[in-house]
């Protein structure tokens, strides 16, 4: 797909993953409306690109306000054309550790946001997607890009819930491509490993290297635009549907 004036949504667009998806998008002649629930961010972020971006505060495990958020982007700019995922948590606690059971609440929250919260907008972007006018010979009316991890293969100990919800994410993936194959949709996901988001920022240079040091080659967190650029790169490779692909440096997580 050529992404010269076609419409994106990315989820968690406001910071991390998801803003450096947003600039990428940009660059490459995409318009663009974030859904997150940090109002200040988001604003912040559409100061920043222009009247090519747009944000829409929106919780992507309700129905409802991704609904909302759908309609506003149609209203905005017509029509979608691709949906990048990358709202998430990460939430650890063990199953059973020092104050007892895992609470089910707690579990439930990270489902609800990472896998049910996914699906959630990639199910209704899609059936907007479906109504394009296809984009090639072979026609492609649309792009998912979805956010897993390598929790989802390789969960550290107090990952059960995250690791979980990263697996639902990257087992999915095929099925729901198959589904949409009908369509021309495709759909992809990335897990990432170890990237310097706002999460990691908060981290102390000593922590931060020893991470580090624990990723194969090369010895440092990835970098959000690299992210980024491997979403680019799906959303434009045609022949790409269906696969889960690992973005870590080689590292595979030990068991804390």
């Amino acid at each position: 797909m050529n992404l010269q004036d076609k419409v994106a949504v990315v989820t968690g667009g406001a910071s991390g993953l998801g803003l450096a998806t947003v600039t990428r998008l940009v660059e490459k002649g995409a318009k663009v409306v974030i859904f997150d629930v940090n109002e200040e961010n988001a604003r912040e972020a559409v100061e920043q690109f222009g009247e090519n971006v747009q944000y829409a505060l929106v919780n992507v495990a309700d129905d409802e306000s991704v609904q909302n958020g759908i309609n506003q982007v149609i209203e905005a700019f017509g029509a979608i054309h691709v949906c990048v995922n990358c709202a998430g948590v990460g939430t650890s606690g063990k199953t059973i550790g020092r104050k007892g059971v895992l609470p089910l609440e707690d579990f439930n929250k990270v489902i609800g946001i990472n896998l049910i919260g996914t699906f959630n907008v990639l199910r209704l972007a899609a059936n907007e997607m479906k109504n394009n006018v296809p984009l090639t010979d072979s026609g492609e009316r649309g792009v998912i890009v979805n956010t897993a991890s390598v929790a989802a293969f390789d969960g550290q100990m107090g990952q059960a819930a995250y690791g979980a919800s990263k697996a639902g994410v990257a087992g999915m993936t095929l099925p729901v491509s198959r589904d949409l194959s009908q369509f021309g949709i495709r759909v992809n996901t990335i897990a990432p490993g170890l990237f310097m988001t706002p999460m990691a920022d908060t981290l102390s240079e000593k922590v931060i290297q020893k991470l580090s040091e624990s990723v194969e080659f090369p010895k440092r967190l990835g970098r959000p635009q690299e992210y980024a650029e491997l979403a680019t790169f799906i959303m434009e490779h045609e022949y790409l549907n269906g696969e889960v692909i690992r973005l870590d440096g080689g590292i595979r997580m030990s068991p804390r």
